[in-house]
């Protein structure tokens, strides 16, 4: 069974002649494992589509299923439950607490989303993502790369089925984009989460199992071979 479905599922805004078609009728199935990227410019509708299936926007029409679980016709609770479940969300300013340690952002996390992790766990995480060193540190402390892995550690905190990471390489130079794709391909891979990246960068298609395409509110899969034809010489890797 996939982790995630839509079915005819769109999404527009105003009405009338005002009306605009956000997400148009879209259908989509994503597995365990898969790492897929949803490229587009700017307004084709990414960033809505992501929010759907977040649970954070109620689609117009059509279901949105998470694990058998179809939250449109869940109450608001009921979905805030699956989205601290089920959900991790990587933004691209990394939403870390300023005046919080990463070790006391994490703790205060592990209260809100009652975390199911045991301390080896979390031990074992801190040490995969590299950041078992930064755990005293503040975020002011941290380069772009480094608050980036705890971004994606506090979206694990909680052993999500689905992370949604929204342009989590925007404000970052090539190095750093490269490695905080390099884990979460390792995340994905090793915890067989279903990871759902969001951007506009073409450098990170080539980290990807599967690459989609949104132009004005259409989603269409595109070959991968295709989408790495459209890279720069010498950014992919």
């Amino acid at each position: 069974m996939a982790v995630l479905e839509l079915h005819q599922v769109m999404k527009s805004f105003g009405s009338g002649h005002k009306k605009v078609e956000a997400l148009k009728e879209t259908d989509f199935l994503a597995n365990r494992g898969e790492l897929i990227a949803i490229i587009g410019p700017s307004g084709s509708g990414k960033s809505t589509f992501l929010t759907i299936v977040g649970g954070l926007l109620t689609p117009t029409s059509g279901d949105v299923i998470i694990n058998g679980h179809n939250l449109t016709v869940l109450s608001e609770k009921a979905r805030s439950q699956i989205r601290l479940k089920e959900i991790g969300f990587v933004l691209q300013a990394s939403n870390l607490v300023p005046f919080l340690s990463v070790a006391n952002q994490l703790k205060l996390l592990d209260k809100v989303k009652k975390g199911n992790m045991s301390k080896s766990e979390r031990n074992q995480l801190y040490e995969d993502l590299g950041i078992a060193d930064l755990l005293m540190k503040y975020p002011s402390d941290l380069s772009g790369g480094e608050r980036q892995r705890v971004a994606i550690a506090k979206a694990l905190y909680s052993n999500p089925s689905i992370i949604l990471a929204d342009e989590p390489t925007a404000s970052l130079d090539s190095d750093r984009a490269y490695e905080v794709m390099d884990l979460l391909k390792k995340v994905t891979k090793q915890k067989q989460t279903t990871t759902i990246v969001v951007t506009h960068d073409i450098r990170l298609i080539g980290y990807c199992d599967k690459v989609y395409k949104m132009t004005d509110g259409v989603l269409s899969e595109t070959l991968k071979e295709q989408s790495d034809v459209l890279q720069v010489a010498g950014e992919s890797r």
